[in-house]
C-alpha cells in the first residue's frame, strides 16, 4: 500500500522548508508569488491531502471507518450501513456515514473529505462509472473495500452478490408463471448492478428458449421511487403492453406500483411486479412485493471485518502480507402477490 504523501514530501519537491509549505498552506500572503506558486505545484502534482486529524494520528491510528453509498433513502443502504457499524463498534471503531447521492461529483467530495480525515479505511459503492474517483482515491495510500460491487480491474476486496443470479431467478420466476413479455425498469446504464441484473434476466429467456426482444428495458436516471412512477407511465404507453415487470431495485418497483395503482390497473392480475433487494418495505406495500433478497447487514458486516483485516496487517506486518478477497454472495427470491397472477 503507497504511504500518504506528507508535508516533507511536497517541501522536498519543491525545494523549500517545511516551514514555507506549512505558511503557504496556513499564511499564503506571508510567502513570496514565485516561492507559493511552486510550492501549490508540487502539492497538486502529489496530490497531498491536508490532515486535519495529525493530532490524533500522532497519538495512534484513525478510530473512524468511512462508509460512503449510493443512496441513504433507500432502506438497502441502510442496512449495509448496519452491517458495517455493527462489526466496527466490535473492533472499537466508528463509522462515519456518507451519502453520495448517485453523484459522483458527490462521490469525489466525500471520498477527498476521508482522506483529509485520514481514516482508518473507507467501504464505498461507487457512484463514478469511469472509475476516476477511485484512482485519485488510491493515490493517498487509505485501505478501502468495495461494496454491492465486484471489484472488476482493482486489486482491492470486494464484497457482492451475485446480481446474473439475482436477475435470473426474478425473471425465471416470471416466466415460469406464463409471462412471454416482461419490462426491466433499470436505472442508470453505467452502474454495474444494473448491467448484471439485465444479464441475468436475458439468461432466463435464453435457458426458456424466448428471445431477447421479450425483454422491453426501460431505463431511469435514479434508482428511487420518482423513477419507478415515471417508468410506470412510460409503461402504460406503450402500444403492446409486457404483462410483468422486473425492476432493478424495490424503490423502483414500488413506484411502477404506485403508477398502476393511480391508473387502475390490477397487480397482479394486470400486471405481474417483481423488485429486487427485498427492503422492509418490500412486504409492507399496498401489493406485497415479491423481491430478490440480497443479504444487505451481511454485505456490511463483511466489508468492514475485510477492511479491519487489511489495516490490522498493514500495521503488525506490512501491506505485501493481505490477500485481497473478493466476496460474492447468493441472492434469494421471496415470492410474495405482486407476482402470482394466475396466467
Amino acid at each position: 500500500m503507497a504511504q500518504p504523501v506528507g508535508i516533507k514530501d511536497v517541501a522536498r519537491a519543491a525545494g523549500v522548508s517545511v516551514g514555507t509549505v506549512s505558511n503557504v498552506i496556513n499564511r499564503p500572503d506571508s510567502v513570496a508569488t514565485e516561492t507559493r506558486a511552486r510550492v501549490l505545484s508540487a502539492i497538486d502534482r502529489l496530490g497531498y491531502v491536508r490532515s486535519e486529524s495529525a493530532r490524533q494520528l500522532r497519538a495512534g491510528r484513525s478510530r473512524i471507518m468511512g462508509l460512503l453509498v449510493l443512496d441513504m433513502g433507500n432502506p438497502f443502504f441502510v442496512d449495509v450501513a448496519r452491517g458495517a457499524e455493527r462489526a466496527a463498534r466490535d473492533a472499537g471503531l466508528g463509522v462515519m456515514v456518507c451519502n453520495s447521492a448517485q453523484s459522483a461529483g458527490e462521490e469525489a467530495d466525500y471520498l477527498s473529505l476521508f482522506a483529509e480525515q485520514r481514516v482508518r479505511g473507507v467501504l464505498l459503492t461507487p457512484a463514478d462509472a469511469t472509475g476516476r474517483n477511485i484512482a485519485s482515491f488510491r493515490r493517498h495510500g487509505i485501505p478501502f473495500v468495495l461494496v454491492d460491487r465486484v471489484a472488476e480491474g482493482t486489486t482491492e476486496c470486494s464484497v457482492s452478490v451475485d446480481d446474473v443470479a439475482g436477475g435470473a431467478l426474478a425473471v425465471r420466476h416470471l416466466i415460469d408463471a406464463g409471462h412471454r413479455s416482461i419490462a426491466y425498469v433499470s436505472g442508470p446504464p453505467g452502474f454495474n448492478q444494473v448491467r448484471d441484473r439485465r444479464t441475468g434476466a436475458l439468461n432466463a429467456l435464453a435457458e426458456a428458449g424466448l428471445s431477447p426482444s421479450a425483454l422491453r428495458e426501460l431505463p431511469t436516471e435514479r434508482l428511487d421511487v420518482a423513477a419507478g412512477r415515471d417508468a410506470g407511465a412510460r409503461l402504460l404507453g406503450l402500444a403492446e403492453r409486457p404483462t410483468a415487470v422486473f425492476c432493478a431495485n424495490d424503490l423502483l418497483a414500488l413506484g411502477v406500483l404506485q403508477a398502476m395503482y393511480a391508473a387502475g390497473v390490477g397487480v397482479p392480475d394486470d400486471l405481474a411486479i417483481v423488485g429486487y433487494d427485498d427492503i422492509e418495505f418490500a412486504a409492507a406495500a399496498a401489493v406485497p412485493l415479491t423481491s430478490v433478497r440480497q443479504p444487505a447487514v451481511t454485505m456490511g458486516a463483511l466489508a468492514a471485518e475485510l477492511l479491519l483485516e487489511e489495516t490490522e496487517a498493514d500495521a503488525e506486518t506490512g501491506p505485501s502480507r493481505h490477500a485481497h478477497r473478493r466476496v460474492v454472495l447468493q441472492p434469494e427470491l421471496v415470492v410474495r402477490r405482486s407476482s402470482l397472477s394466475a396466467r
